[in-house]
């Protein structure tokens, strides 16, 4: 398998959608359901990018993103915010992309091959 992305979202039919796509581009993923559990995910899984939804239960995006970039091991994974919320490219602005939900496969997977190949 190639690169790896690890798809954090608490919505079932979000993350087989993406799981999908990427496989189906040749990505190997992973997942999280929660900003909570993800840092976790992220040490043990070392992905190459991280697809993040920005509202989620139990932990929101940009806390875990805080976490995650204060990390001295992980702090340098993409991030690609995927939300159902509008105007949150202001959320995480370190973010290599911002797509709004629905979004574009093919845009989706232009950003991710400019960013991991």
């Amino acid at each position: 398998m190639g690169k790896k992305i690890l798809i954090i979202d608490d919505d079932p039919n979000i993350v087989t959608y993406l799981e999908d796509i990427f496989q189906d581009a040749g990505y190997a993923t992973c997942k999280a359901s929660d900003g909570a559990d993800a840092l976790a995910v992220v040490k043990e899984e070392k992905p190459d990018l991280i697809t993040l939804d920005l509202e989620m239960p139990k932990e929101w995006g940009p806390r875990f993103y805080r976490e995650l970039s204060q990390d001295d091991e992980c702090g340098n994974i993409p991030v690609i915010v995927i939300s159902g919320l509008s105007g949150n490219k202001y959320a995480i602005q370190k973010a290599v992309a911002s797509f709004t939900k629905p979004f574009d496969r093919e845009d989706l997977l232009k950003v991710i091959k400019e960013t991991i190949g």
